[in-house]
């Protein structure tokens, strides 16, 4: 015989229930086999494996079949819960816990073990809870964009605590420095700290105890700068912030640490008066708009949708999108028509062809924007984009109007202009007839597949972060 432990538990729990019910002992039983009741008793706690004949014997000796006693089926109640109990002790999720298994003894009352079980159940759903599966982090991401779009995208307790925090820190206009950010940090009690050793799972780590937060040495890709983690990190604490409930809280919490360090990089009232003055010039650009505070492409587009309705009365949409033409980050308020999936989400889903988000990537001048009108099912829309680079890939930012609006912004004399009627699959997803016809049946294509799709997201209170590591970091750090 060959069986999993599990079997040989049930096993154990059906020889130890046909000798009780003969009133036998494990050494009464054990005279009757053959063998030490100390053997017995290994076989009864699931810990060796008996012999055929070991079985036929015991099964003559009970007045039972060795088919009832190699039964699936737990015995009684009894010796079901103790198999659940055991099942979820020996679970990866509670061995994570580094508590010891309780023993279950005689005398423990099944009261006791179904409470044991309540505990290991409620472990289990919270276990499958913290883990969001694709299609819930895209509603929670869909549900706040939603309400994001609701307010413009705009959020004016997080502008004003902004304004305070950098008035407090003497910084009056011109570009935030690193030094003001320094100074903003040390009134919160806190020390900015650039290692070269933090965990790949974090952009920085707030040491509460001791007063510091750590961050790398130099930006990382993709146009987080360090005044930007900074920031974020100093706006856990202004916000009030506990751990994360759950996935949605999680993207709540970062969009308000973002929001928050992109009101201190481009200032409320600078960046308003700035913007209000190019569209009285009718020479609104993203471009001039980075350059004036110091920031990324990326950073002045977003910032833009903050601010742009709210102060300008202009309606607006922010793509980032990925060289295989996925959307990766989104905000509209102006009726672009935009590719979504069931749950209404729009981030993964491939742009059209047409649009210029995709379109710049055949540019050969990427250095600077790009500009087209664009005629849609929803109307006709103006945009610039701008290309860049990272380790994960080309990408593109690219910020768009209404028709109406394109008189605002530098760019609008452009002749380039294309036609979408996306979702129609005529547009830009079906082949061309002619083409069709000369290679359907013809061609094979090897597709590459994305693991991504298949692999759960990062389980935790903050997705992805490994505590182990962190803590690590922390001891080395401490003295």
């Amino acid at each position: 015989m060959v069986g999993s432990a599990l079997e040989l538990t049930t096993l154990g729990h059906r020889i130890r229930h046909h000798r009780l019910q003969k009133g036998l002992t494990l050494d009464e039983l054990g005279a009757l086999v053959g063998v030490a009741g100390s053997q017995l008793s290994l076989v009864e706690n699931g810990k060796r494996e008996p012999k055929l004949s070991l079985l036929q014997a015991v099964a003559a000796a009970t007045d039972t079949e060795v088919s009832d006693l190699i039964s699936g089926e737990p015995p009684n109640r009894r010796a079901a819960l103790e198999i659940e109990l055991e099942r979820a002790q020996a679970s990866p999720t509670f061995r994570r816990l580094g508590v010891a298994p309780v023993r279950v003894t005689k005398t423990m009352p099944d009261e006791t073990i179904e409470s044991l079980l309540g505990l290991h159940r409620e472990l289990q759903r919270r276990e499958r809870e913290a883990i969001a599966t694709p299609e819930e982090a895209r509603r929670a991401n869909t549900e706040l964009r939603l309400r994001m779009r609701e307010h413009d995208n705009y959020l004016p307790d997080i502008e004003k605590l902004a304004e305070k925090q950098l008035k407090a820190a003497g910084h009056v206009s011109g570009a935030l420095t690193h030094r003001t950010v320094s100074i903003m940090a040390e009134r919160l009690g806190f020390e900015l700290i650039y290692v070269n050793d933090l965990p790949s799972s974090t952009r920085s780590i707030t040491d509460l105890e001791n007063g510091r937060i750590y961050l790398p040495p130099a930006s990382i890709p993709g146009g987080h700068g360090l005044r930007s983690m900074a920031l974020q990190a100093m706006a856990h604490r202004l916000l009030g912030h506990t751990r994360p409930t759950d996935y949605a809280d999680f993207l709540q919490q970062r969009l308000e640490i973002n929001y928050f360090a992109a009101s201190c990089l481009m200032p409320e009232t600078a960046a308003v008066a700035f913007l209000q003055q190019a569209k009285k010039d009718r020479n609104l650009a993203v471009e001039d708009f980075r350059d004036a505070f110091g920031v990324t492409h990326e950073a002045a587009g977003m910032r833009l949708t903050n601010l742009a309705t709210k102060h300008l009365g202009i309606s607006l949409h922010f793509l980032r999108v990925g060289h295989t033409g996925s959307l990766q980050r989104v905000y509209e308020n102006d009726g672009l028509p935009l590719p979504m999936d069931v749950t209404g989400s729009v981030e993964g889903q491939i742009v059209c062809r047409k649009f210029s988000a995709r379109g710049a990537f055949a540019q050969q001048n990427r250095a600077t924007e790009h500009y087209q009108y664009t005629d849609t099912p929803a109307g006709t829309f103006w945009c610039s984009t701008q290309t860049g680079t990272t380790t994960d890939g080309e990408f593109s930012i690219t910020v768009g109007v209404p028709f109406d609006d394109a008189r605002w912004f530098r760019g609008r004399e452009t002749p380039s202009r294309a036609v979408s009627t996306c979702p129609d699959e005529a547009c830009c997803r079906r082949p061309a007839p002619e083409t069709a016809n000369r290679w359907e049946g013809k061609s094979w294509p090897s597709a590459r597949v994305h693991t991504q799709m298949f692999s759960p997201l990062p389980r935790g209170a903050f997705p992805g972060v490994d505590d182990s590591e962190v803590y690590s970091f922390l001891d080395r750090h401490a003295d």
